[in-house]
């Protein structure tokens, strides 16, 4: 303890550096985000003390940047501008590519999932140009199965398949009656969405 009482300013500087390496290495960009601000913050506060402005500048700096994008990440979270639905064919090359890509992370979610077939709807959610998620419906008479509500890993924080769920009246018209989530699917989102899934055994159902 009278060590830590001698050098705690140093434990502290330390803790700030090692939270800054954590932060980097972070896929989700709202996760590094915020870890990257706390630790710019912390970083400031040691800088200050031992009297190193240049690095309180620099770390000012990348805490406002931090700031500005958390910020703007929040505000588009729920923002369906920000996101664009796109309905593609299940088998088209660049959507079989991003099922290939992702395949072993996309097990982790959906053990059970084997593959897509012809009278799938297939739905890619889009950040500009890059797709951020995917959802697949297999009809099953009137009710719509999902087969995969699957989010990469650096929007993970964000859950952008809601922006589907959005647009369930286009459902709707193509004669489905419920939506119906795999009772298998790992670490479920629905119960945080503002859509109208209830909870049903080990399912999610939407009625619509």
């Amino acid at each position: 303890m009278d060590w830590l009482a001698d050098h705690w300013l140093d434990v502290f500087g330390w803790c700030g550096s090692a939270l800054l390496i954590i932060s980097l290495l972070q896929t989700r960009v709202l996760r590094f985000r915020i870890l990257n601000l706390c630790a710019s913050l912390s970083l400031i506060v040691f800088n200050a003390l031992v009297g190193v402005w240049p690095m309180v500048g620099m770390n000012v700096a990348t805490s406002s940047i931090n700031i500005w994008f958390i910020a703007k990440m929040l505000r588009d979270r729920h923002d369906e501008t920000a996101f664009e639905v796109l309905q593609v064919g299940p088998g088209e090359a660049y959507f079989q590519h991003f099922l290939s890509v992702h395949a072993r992370d996309i097990a982790k979610f959906y053990p059970s999932w084997s593959g897509t077939d012809d009278e799938d709807l297939a739905f890619q959610v889009e950040k500009g140009d890059e797709t951020v998620g995917i959802v697949l419906i297999r009809p099953d008479g009137d009710v719509a199965r999902v087969m995969l509500d699957y989010v990469t890993p650096r929007y993970r924080d964000f859950s952008p398949g809601e922006f589907v769920w959005r647009r369930a009246p286009r459902l709707r018209e193509r004669g489905f009656r419920t939506v119906v989530t795999p009772p298998d699917m790992v670490a479920p989102y629905y119960d945080r969405l503002d859509a109208g899934f209830r909870r049903e055994g080990a399912s999610y159902v939407l009625e619509l």
